[in-house]
């Protein structure tokens, strides 16, 4: 078995206080004996605008935000998904949404560009409207990875509402999927535990949500209630709001006894591909 941690935030717009605040937040869950350790969407910047984001991009492998992570895995010998950052695109106008994976050596294994854009609008008590596209150009292609931990499913936010992601990513082997998020409060009032138990019954896998969890700049409000939940559907941990870390055991060997004893993964009739 291996401990495994989610942080979750609640960031502003000032990388150097987020940057901070990550750090102290790893550090916790290092020292609660995590070996991999997943950061929330928009971990080190929150923007109150959407132009924002485009000041603070990196370009792919040079950055503040990638040295920052890539510092935190080989400091503290641990496997790190550093949520999500603004990485350049080819568009001048736009940014990827990447999430990016560390060894615990402090190099980089992986990278993930979120798929699906959240271009909603949500009603509440003041009407919400999110435009991803205007500023993110989409990933095309899942991304698992192998680790000592498993082969890891790479996924952000809004992706949770896209089963055929998970379907195909269950297609290349994955057992555990990683989930970094910035749920708004509305719709994860309405969705999100769901959401995050389904993906963990229907794949059989567990599943380590980390998200944002608060008030921000602005005005937005995200939802919180990180979770790590077993292939079972049961959840193993959860944090309610505000900043704070999560753990709890992931057990390989329970993956496949599951899967073996109840074998709805080896009963589909449609793959990807």
């Amino acid at each position: 078995m291996t401990w495994v941690a989610a942080v979750q935030m609640a960031s502003g717009p000032n990388v150097s206080a987020n940057l901070g605040e990550a750090e102290r937040l790893i550090a916790q869950a290092v020292d609660g004996g995590a070996r991999l350790v997943v950061l929330p969407e928009n971990f080190a910047h929150m923007s109150t605008g959407e132009g924002n984001w485009l000041a603070v991009r990196e370009t792919d492998g040079s950055g503040r935000i990638q040295d920052f992570l890539a510092a935190q895995a080989q400091r503290h010998g641990v496997w790190l998904v550093g949520g999500t950052i603004p990485l350049e695109s080819p568009r001048p106008d736009r940014y990827r949404a990447a999430c990016l994976v560390y060894d615990d050596s402090g190099q980089r294994v992986a990278r993930y560009d979120k798929l699906h854009l959240f271009d909603v609008t949500v009603k509440a008590a003041v009407e919400e409207r999110y435009a991803e596209s205007s500023t993110i150009d989409p990933g095309s292609q899942p991304v698992v990875i192998d680790s000592p931990f498993g082969r890891i499913g790479l996924a952000v936010c809004y992706d949770l509402r896209f089963p055929e992601l998970f379907r195909c990513m269950l297609d290349q082997g994955m057992e555990v999927i990683t989930l970094p998020s910035a749920f708004t409060a509305v719709t994860g009032r309405a969705h999100w535990e769901v959401l995050v138990r389904a993906r963990a019954v229907e794949n059989l896998s567990y599943v380590i949500a980390a998200g944002q969890g608060g008030f921000h700049v602005g005005g937005r409000e995200t939802f919180g209630n990180s979770m790590i939940v077993d292939p079972w559907g049961a959840i193993l941990g959860q944090l309610p709001r505000g900043p704070g870390v999560i753990g709890a055991d992931i057990d390989l060997e329970r993956v496949a006894s599951i899967r073996k004893t109840f074998p709805a993964t080896e009963h589909r009739r449609l793959h990807c591909g």
